[in-house]
């Protein structure tokens, strides 16, 4: 079996130079660095964990808890993290907490027991259980999508990109607007995009009807029962656009409206937040958000990184979206 002495005689290098490169501790001559690169090549060379663990206390093990591993948004975001954790050689530990708030206590304390380095939370619940579990821990944490207090986090422009929507359904001449939100125990989905449709709706002198509001769940399903309730509940008088925080609940919508007979937009604008795939290619294609989900991952992945380093990270940052006008609206 090739070890680290076999690798530095072969590259003709010391031995600490060879720790050094598979370390990423200290400098290594770009001469050097090719011909040990070459070397691990040829040999297919793999450094014991379990050593360098010994050595560093570290683990090389980074966990991520998702809130539900099966989405897009998930899926992108774990992609930008594992980017930037390779280039580290550090290996990502994924849970699934199903949006259950008490598995992302469970999992917390999981990724302690498996000596993870550091844990990104993608949070959806933020509740004082939650707060002092994350204050007990003795490794790093950060959040994306939701701001936790006491560490640093990764937000998205929830209110921002909301109001813009809710502007573009305005600027497009409706006053009637229905909105489908999630609960909110989930302060960023479920509270702060409501806020944003609110507050618009009323700067605008417009009526904020109750009936033309409903609640989903994330899902597709439920962002069709949503809209069944607003309409069902509305003969007389049916919102002439809908706002829905996700683009799966936005694809419900319509998927509803066009089997009642609908026509979107002429008779119903719809629009959502997340630019999934197929709200490109369902007709008509959705108007959305997007939120730079791979590189809001890469930019958690290196805020990590960083608080591992004991430097001081802003504890609340912001990241980018752009709106994406489509065919729905």
């Amino acid at each position: 079996m090739t070890t680290i002495n076999d690798i530095a005689q072969m590259a003709g290098v010391s031995r600490t130079t060879v720790s050094r490169f598979l370390n990423s501790n200290g400098y290594v001559s770009q001469e050097a660095r090719e011909r040990i690169e070459q070397i691990i090549s040829e040999t297919g060379y793999m450094p014991s964990q379990s050593a360098k663990s010994l050595r560093t206390k570290k683990t090389g093990v980074i966990g991520i808890i998702l809130p539900k591993i099966s989405t897009e948004t998930s899926s992108r975001v774990v992609s930008g993290i594992n980017k930037v954790m390779k280039k580290k050689g550090m290996q990502i530990l994924l849970t699934d907490t199903e949006l259950d708030p008490d598995k992302e206590i469970e999992y917390l304390r999981l990724l302690k027991s498996r000596q993870a380095d550091g844990i990104i939370l993608l949070a959806t619940n933020i509740g004082e259980r939650l707060q002092k579990e994350i204050e007990a821990l003795p490794i790093p944490v950060v959040a994306l999508g939701q701001e936790v207090p006491g560490i640093p986090s990764l937000t998205y422009a929830d209110y921002d990109a909301s109001s813009d929507m809710m502007q573009l359904l305005v600027g497009k001449d409706h006053k009637k607007i229905g909105f489908i939100g999630v609960s909110k125990t989930d302060p960023a989905v479920g509270s702060i995009r409501q806020k944003a449709y609110i507050d618009v709706m009323e700067r605008q002198g417009l009526e904020v009807n109750e009936s033309w509001m409903a609640e989903g769940d994330f899902s597709i399903e439920s962002g069709y029962e949503a809209m069944k309730q607003i309409i069902t509940s509305n003969r007389s008088e049916i919102p002439s656009a809908v706002f829905c925080v996700t683009d799966r609940m936005a694809t419900g919508a319509m998927e509803y409206l066009k089997e009642q007979g609908f026509r979107v937009p002429e008779d119903i604008a719809v629009a959502g937040i997340g630019d999934a795939v197929m709200s490109k290619y369902i007709t008509p294609s959705l108007t959305t958000v997007d939120y730079y989900n791979e590189e809001a991952g890469e930019a958690i992945g290196e805020m990590l990184l960083a608080t591992m380093e004991g430097k001081n990270y802003n504890k609340k940052m912001m990241h980018k979206y752009r709106l994406i006008k489509r065919d729905s609206v």
